[in-house]
């Protein structure tokens, strides 16, 4: 019976000590309810469907106004938001998306070799409803998501590639001018 009893305190102990190993704690990210956050254009993942937002360059800002808090802290990897854009954009003085456009995404919980958890949350802008016209896109907060790998001493260090900046004109229209 004392042997019992001992096994059992023993494997109390086991399980109600603490491990020290990688933390589970994932860096937050928020947006406000009203906040106006800056997305950058990807390459879409799967551009066989093609639309009138693929002639916009890579990087383009789309400037969103949220229309609902997200917080990864609170909702789950998947959670829907919804915003409206707020700067038209435009390619020379045609406009691919009004401002006022509603934007729907999802917050993603991304893996990532580079930060310390192994995870990032992200937000990621999956289309856009203009004039009653869907568009689907891929926009996030940061300009890659992709992990920046560090170049080591013995890789030469790739040449930056030029990316056409958007233009905002006086109006409030973004343009940007596509290479040739």
């Amino acid at each position: 019976m004392h042997r019992f009893a001992l096994a059992v305190l023993c494997l109390i102990c086991v399980l109600a000590g603490t491990a020290h190993g990688q933390t589970t704690s994932i860096e937050p990210i928020r947006a406000q309810l009203g906040s106006v956050q800056s997305f950058h254009l990807q390459t879409r993942l799967n551009p066989a469907d093609k639309n009138e937002v693929d002639i916009l360059p890579k990087g383009t800002i789309l400037r969103v106004k949220m229309l609902n808090t997200v917080d990864s802290s609170v909702d789950r990897d998947g959670a829907q938001f919804h915003g409206i854009v707020v700067e038209s954009l435009a390619t020379g003085n045609e406009v691919i998306v009004h401002s006022e456009s509603e934007v729907r995404g999802i917050l993603v919980l991304l893996r990532s070799r580079n930060h310390p958890q192994g995870f990032r949350y992200e937000l990621l802008v999956t289309g856009v409803t203009d004039h009653g016209k869907n568009y689907a896109l891929t926009a996030s907060l940061n300009p890659s998501f992709v992990d920046a790998v560090a170049p080591t001493a013995s890789s030469p260090r790739p040449e930056p590639l030029e990316v056409p900046s958007p233009n905002v004109s006086t109006n409030g229209k973004v343009s940007t001018s596509l290479p040739n």
